[in-house]
């Protein structure tokens, strides 16, 4: 009854997102009041209708319904209930559910938060979201249905992919949809402001905080999904470039990019095209990365398989908003003319510099995921483009970024002298410089991305702190730096982040070190300093799956540091093995212990990492989230701060 129910809610929130489509963007149109005003119950009553659908599907897997086409193929009732709930979003249809909940959130959030919004914008605003969420219930309800029933329920499940039975994997996916979704906010800004021809500071101060809110959300879902792929695959990576990995960085480099676009919006109304143009890229990248995932198209380890008639709907779905934004966007880039006039050194100019090297960063991307397919269509060559591609083309850009952030962050706008921003970043470029000369003095080998990454590390740690003390006045104060805006404490924290992971990624792909062997059980060996010994392997039955466990004794000049369990799993019910590494975390290293298959002569193959500074790239990605939150609490950044008084000098851009 409750599926029924949910199938039915489903239907009815239809119903309701082409309301809201419809009735606002008319009553904007002939300037009614009433009208307009349907939008904001339109988009409240449409999140609780499909958030209850959403409800009853995750209670169906809970009470393992095998009624439900969808629970028989992702669940079974012997999988522990984390992974139960997880299974809701584990597969197609349930994240595409999962998907549409979100649009409807963000859109019930501004309906509920934006208050002070001129009623025209927010009606258009909410009209657009409304078209976003028609758009994906008209392909849930017409081809991916989650709650399609069976005429003879079996008597157990399939089971959900062991893969994706991990505590990372279980919420990974939520915080990547909040992300990749909450940049419709964005492109429903866009396509508002470009409806009524008008984009001014405002506008730059209203976009803001929608953007920050779904970077920090993908910032957060790209790293737990880095973080499961470094312990769970058993590879030893946190990155592959893999076209689904792709799918999401893509998205993240443009919103990035349109963080500090909008700044200079806000703050000298300048760029208000290239602005509208990354917010309708980064919402048409994240498009793009669902018809990656879900069309079959791109092999991938963790993409949906499915047939190719659904992702020719999203094809045409992403057509359809893209297409018609990029249309709009080249009939109304007259009205968006800049006013704000900039030197070629200034804050503007850095944040140009900034913009342009995530685009192109973005690009090479794009270009590196995509370029198989067009090979295979149009050249019947089949390519594979690896990370040597990606590391080789993507890196010098990133490399060009840390250099120019703390530089331009110490600018002032309008016109600015790089001497005088260099002044108080010398010691900090001193720094920089002494612990690159460190890192090339220790590492063996004679490789610069170890030393640069060091570099790169110090220099924005340093040049985020300097940024923050300096604002304090021209001699430091304590006491006023508590004092601060959080948003000023939220951008010197994210810049942080970024170099502690940059130094975190160098640190890992220059001085990591791999022993792949057949160990004995009693016969220690030798790996980067530490004593591995294998003490003996051991069966056992899990709640769902069945393990052989090594049990292996890590030492360090004779002193034990741990006991390590690295597993080889194998869930019976869906034939299929995963590996579970063992590690021992430490701020200066990782030990990294796979245990492989029994050898014929006997012994045990085992692959041993030693992996330096591999957990600062997940400090570097926390600190990132951590200064957007930190941003995003601050009242200046929050959607109705400050809007009314801007909204009062307002002045058509035309």
């Amino acid at each position: 009854m409750i599926t029924e129910l949910g199938h039915f809610a489903l239907i009815l929130a239809f119903v309701v997102a082409l309301v809201q489509t419809v009735v606002p963007l008319v009553g904007a149109w002939r300037k009614h009041p009433g009208w307009m005003a349907v939008a904001e119950p339109a988009a409240t009553t449409q999140f609780l209708l499909i958030g209850f659908s959403f409800a009853a599907l995750m209670w169906a897997f809970v009470v393992s319904d095998f009624s439900l086409r969808l629970v028989v193929l992702n669940s079974h009732s012997a999988k522990p209930l984390l992974y139960k709930i997880s299974g809701t979003w584990g597969n197609h249809e349930g994240s595409m559910l999962l998907w549409v909940l979100i649009v409807a959130l963000f859109g019930a959030m501004a309906a509920w938060f934006g208050g002070n919004l001129p009623p025209s914008l927010r009606a258009r605003v909410l009209a657009v979201q409304g078209a976003i969420g028609l758009a994906f219930l008209a392909f849930i309800l017409f081809t991916s249905n989650p709650f399609l029933r069976l005429a003879v329920p079996p008597f157990d499940g399939q089971d959900l992919n062991p893969l994706l039975q991990d505590p990372g994997l279980a919420f990974h996916p939520p915080f990547l949809y909040l992300g990749y979704v909450g940049l419709s906010m964005a492109f429903s800004f866009a396509v508002a402001a470009l409806i009524e021809g008008r984009v001014d500071a405002a506008w730059g101060r209203w976009v803001r905080p929608w953007t920050l809110a779904a970077w920090v959300f993908l910032t957060i879902g790209i790293a737990l999904g880095s973080w499961w792929a470094y312990y769970e695959l058993g590879w030893g990576g946190f990155w592959f470039w893999d076209p689904v990995e792709n799918a999401s960085f893509m998205p993240w480099l443009l919103a990035a990019a349109l963080l500090h676009s909008a700044i200079v919006v806000e703050k000298r109304e300048s760029l208000k095209s290239w602005t509208i143009l990354l917010a309708i890229l980064a919402f048409g990248f994240s498009l793009i990365g669902t018809f990656i995932v879900r069309s079959g198209l791109l092999t991938s380890v963790h993409a949906f398989a499915n047939d190719p008639e659904r992702g020719v709907f999203i094809l045409m779905i992403m057509g359809f908003f893209m297409g018609g934004a990029l249309i709009l966007f080249a009939l109304r880039a007259g009205a968006m003319e800049a006013r704000g006039v900039f030197g070629m050194v200034s804050r503007e100019s850095a944040l140009v510099a900034n913009n342009l090297l995530l685009a192109v960063s973005c690009f090479v991307v794009f270009v590196g995921t995509m370029w198989p397919l067009v090979a295979e269509m149009f050249f019947d060559r089949k390519l594979s483009v690896g990370p040597p591609f990606f590391n080789m083309a993507f890196t010098p850009f990133m490399v060009l970024l840390g250099l120019i952030m703390p530089v331009g962050a110490m600018m002032p706008w309008k016109r600015a002298s790089l001497t005088k921003a260099m002044r108080p970043l010398r010691y900090a470029f001193v720094l920089a410089i002494a612990c690159a000369g460190l890192a090339w003095a220790m590492q063996s080998g004679r490789s610069l991305i170890g030393p640069m990454g060091a570099f790169l590390g110090a220099w924005l740690v340093m040049g985020a702190a300097i940024d923050l003390a300096s604002r304090t006045g021209q001699k430091f104060n304590a006491s006023r730096l508590w004092r601060l805006p959080r948003a000023d404490w939220g951008k010197s924290v994210a810049h942080a982040g970024l170099g502690i992971t940059m130094l975190g990624v160098a640190g890992l792909t220059s001085w990591q070190s791999e022993d792949i062997r057949v160990a004995q059980i009693g016969a220690p060996y030798e790996v980067g300093g530490y004593t591995i010994e294998l003490d003996g392997v051991e069966e056992f039955e899990g709640p769902n799956f069945l393990s052989t466990m090594a049990l292996i004794t890590l030492s360090k000049d004779g002193q034990e540091i741990a006991q390590m369990r690295p597993e080889k799993r194998i869930y019976p019910v869906a034939q299929m093995p995963t590996t579970e590494a063992a590690i021992d975390y430490n701020l200066a290293r990782d030990v990294y212990i796979v245990i492989g298959d029994e050898q014929v002569n006997g012994g045990w193959a085992v692959r041993t990492y030693i992996k330096p500074l591999t957990n600062w790239i997940w400090i570097g990605c926390a600190l990132m989230a951590l200064g957007g939150f930190l941003s995003l609490s601050d009242r200046r950044f929050r959607v109705a701060a400050g809007s009314r008084k801007a909204q009062a000098k307002t002045v058509p851009a035309e």
